[in-house]
């Protein structure tokens, strides 16, 4: 029997996450503060809910997928929340990505009023969510975490248990950190080998071929070589990550040079209206360095 599920936060990740749930048999109540968003949401295994309260209140397992940490809060704490609805389960899986900190303050909360919360990111972009194949970091207690097992399995495909509450965005944050850096290198292959006159699309065959190979090679160096900004995990939310990265580090005191250094090329792309366009708008940084627009 399928499992009772309120999932709040029905974006380009949450929609499809949401289907995947509905699809492995669960019941999914979907609500999002955007009217919009819910639409083409109702259907077999889903049931659009009027409020967070409506979503949640009668759930197993309450879902949240939101951009940033004041939305958690809200959603997690504030009127008309979790905290005050309940829920039947008594299990939230926060899987947004936001500040560690902020995820154990309202883990402990929740607790207080014998909810469990797990903190539970993502990684693998709206195809990995498509494809319920998503890579699925989980802080929190072990119990709550053998309960949740059923339900991320229907969403993600590696699926690990990473440490106490808030490990899970930690993890999550290191993963920010080196796709961003990880993008940098591969903007800086191509711009070399475009000013060196190079077949950029031989360029890319060569560099997967070896220890220069990532996802990022993989996937998203041939837009850059068709020069298509359109979005799949757009700059914006990439730099929203980013600020979550450099606010632990200066918590921690941990120096990293080539985040900051990454970081200030988000924000250049974003100057020039980049914000919306998917990440690998990040080469369009690299033309403006070498005065290759156009």
């Amino acid at each position: 029997m399928g499992t009772s599920i309120g999932f709040i936060g029905i974006g380009i990740m949450g929609r499809h996450m949401a289907r995947n749930l509905a699809r492995a048999g669960h019941e999914v109540a979907v609500h999002d503060v955007r009217p919009e968003a819910l639409g083409g949401m109702a259907g077999p295994g889903l049931r659009v809910a009027a409020s967070v309260a409506d979503a949640v209140r009668d759930a197993d397992v309450a879902i949240t997928m939101l951009p940033d940490t004041p939305q958690a809060q809200d959603v997690l704490l504030g009127p008309g929340g979790v905290l005050e609805a309940g829920t039947r389960g008594g299990l939230v899986i926060e899987m947004s990505t936001i500040s560690a900190s902020a995820t154990r303050d309202m883990a402990a909360r929740l607790a207080g009023r014998g909810i469990a919360m797990l903190d539970a990111p993502v990684s693998g972009g709206p195809a990995g969510a498509e494809g319920a194949s998503l890579s699925i970091m989980v802080g929190g207690e072990a119990e709550p975490f053998a309960r949740a097992l059923p339900v991320l399995q229907a969403m993600g495909r590696t699926i690990v248990h990473v440490g106490a509450s808030g490990a899970g965005q930690t993890v999550k944050m290191c993963n920010q950190l080196v796709c961003a850096i990880n993008l940098m290198g591969v903007c800086e292959a191509l711009a070399l080998g475009r000013e060196a006159g190079l077949d950029l699309g031989k360029l890319r065959e060569v560099l997967m071929g070896g220890a220069a190979g990532s996802w990022m090679m993989q996937n998203l160096a041939p837009r850059m070589v068709a020069r298509d900004p359109a979005a799949g995990f757009r700059i914006d939310l990439k730099l929203k990550d980013l600020r979550l990265v450099n606010e632990a580090a200066f918590e921690m005191g941990v120096p990293l040079p080539a985040t900051a250094l990454a970081t200030q090329l988000y924000l250049e792309a974003r100057a020039h209206g980049e914000g919306s366009n998917g990440n690998q708008a990040l080469y369009r940084v690299y033309d403006r360095l070498s005065n290759q627009e156009g």
